[in-house]
């Protein structure tokens, strides 16, 4: 007897619930996400080989402009409230909870205690006009000089959150007491270890390093 063929029947998948999810998800981050604030100042830093990844949480960014100029910012927007406040409280700077939100959601700050109060009650336009004009954050050798504010920002964001990694980031054109400043600061407090943001160049043919990336030089 001949054998019966089962009629093939052809299979269809209803796409049209997986695109209402896709694009509900696509809606929940667009509204959901929040874009990192503009840096006050443009930062070229020079180049090197070292390819050690930076920190990608709790960060405490130290930034030098060509000038020297020094501006401080912390990426977590709950630690930089509790941060400001504790400024706030120490320094007696009689802030707003509407100057303290500022803080909170803004970018690096370049602005010295005693015009930080008019710096966060200004709107976005006047703080571009300031960052153009401040001469940044005072530091000193010194860290327990009243002249190093930048000690009293690292003192208190540490004591805020002391998992805070700290980062430089410097201009190439920086000059190199600015920055002895800034690590002097950080020895002050017992601070030995810190990353210094640079660009990535190709390692130079012919040198130690470009041999045991290679695989090569000494075991």
């Amino acid at each position: 007897m001949p054998k019966v063929k089962m009629p093939r029947k052809g299979t269809t998948v209803d796409m049209t619930a997986m695109c209402d999810v896709a694009f509900l998800l696509l809606t929940f981050f667009m509204l959901a996400t929040k874009f990192k604030p503009e840096e006050p100042v443009m930062v070229t830093t020079p180049n090197s080989i070292s390819e050690i990844p930076l920190p990608d949480k709790d960060i405490m960014m130290i930034t030098i402009d060509p000038a020297g100029r020094l501006f401080f910012s912390i990426d977590n927007q709950l630690v930089r409230k509790d941060l400001i406040t504790a400024v706030n409280d120490e320094k007696k700077l009689g802030l707003s909870q509407q100057e303290i939100n500022a803080f909170a959601l803004g970018a690096s700050v370049g602005a010295p205690f005693n015009q930080l109060k008019s710096y966060l009650a200004a709107d976005p336009e006047q703080q571009k006009n300031y960052d153009k004009t401040t001469t940044g954050i005072p530091t000193d050798t010194t860290v327990s000089s009243d002249k190093n504010e930048l000690g009293a920002w690292i003192r208190l964001a540490r004591n805020t959150n002391p998992q805070l990694r700290i980062t430089i980031k410097a201009d190439g054109k920086a000059a190199y007491p600015e920055i002895k400043k800034v690590i002097k600061t950080l020895e002050g407090w017992k601070i030995f270890k810190f990353n210094l943001i640079t660009g990535l160049k190709a390692v130079p043919p012919g040198t130690a390093a470009f041999d045991i990336k290679n695989g090569g030089g000494a075991q």
